[in-house]
């Protein structure tokens, strides 16, 4: 099955995967297929990389299982924007700019050459993104670091049952080319229209169950997994389940932004 649920070796069932391969479109990974990658600088850490150029994103990003006493000695790179979420546990982490401990929703984002570094006394999982920055001239982006429970829930485009939370401050500073957010959704609720549009994202998915559009498909997604959606592939969802027994809906995304088109 996969490392994740140390299910591996002989087999009794038919091998199978939810896993979705549709490169210019979309591309889903079932976290029973995923693997673990030998990436420098982690130590202690099993390391998974989820979306990457070889599939067509812009951006790298990373499911990370850190160990007990695991860290890493600088994600980043020169010219290069990072980062980091923690889906679970806690760690210390430190760029040039600032130094904090993180719990459970808790993320820093760190500006191109600035490297991210973290070391965790327990177990923690991470999810980190990597993107070269665009720069702009007479604008910069700067380090935040915060945590998810102490943002506030907008309703996403006027819905009730729909709610967003905007990590960076890219709507009013154009210094950010990019942005994370965590979308939620009641069970039956869905996105008002199918969206079709230039940027991409990379998802992951902490809660929850949907039923997805993606290009001519709909598609089950669920928690664990990941997914890429290329430029202009048509996307919406519907979150599906029992309502008062299953969790609700909710992913982590990225999105590029605040940038015209490069000719």
């Amino acid at each position: 099955m996969s490392y994740l649920n140390n299910q591996l070796g002989y087999r009794d069932a038919l091998l199978d995967t939810r896993s979705i391969i549709k490169k210019g479109d979309y591309i889903v990974l079932d976290p029973d297929g995923l693997v673990k990658n030998v990436v420098p600088g982690y130590e202690n850490c099993d390391v998974t990389i989820l979306g990457s150029p070889a599939m067509g994103a812009t951006f790298a990003d990373y499911l990370v299982h850190v160990h007990e006493g695991g860290k890493n000695t600088g994600i980043g790179g020169e010219g290069i924007e990072s980062f980091l979420y923690v889906v679970d546990g806690e760690l210390s982490v430190k760029n040039d700019d600032q130094s904090a401990e993180l719990t459970k929703g808790g993320y820093i984002y760190s500006p191109a050459s600035n490297n991210i570094t973290f070391e965790a006394k327990g177990e923690a999982t991470l999810y980190v993104y990597r993107r070269r920055y665009e720069p702009v001239a007479g604008h910069s982006a700067h380090t935040v670091v915060g945590n998810a429970n102490d943002l506030e829930w907008m309703s996403y485009e006027g819905m009730e049952n729909c709610y967003v939370q905007d990590f960076l401050p890219s709507a009013h500073d154009i210094g950010f080319d990019m942005n994370m957010h965590i979308l939620k959704f009641h069970i039956g609720a869905s996105h008002g229209y199918i969206e079709t549009h230039v940027q991409q994202h990379g998802m992951y998915f902490l809660s929850g169950k949907s039923m997805y559009r993606l290009g001519d498909d709909w598609v089950p997604l669920q928690k664990g997994d990941y997914c890429f959606m290329d430029a202009y592939v048509p996307q919406a969802c519907y979150a599906v389940g029992d309502e008062g027994r299953e969790e609700e809906l909710v992913y982590i995304y990225s999105k590029d932004c605040n940038r015209d088109i490069a000719l």
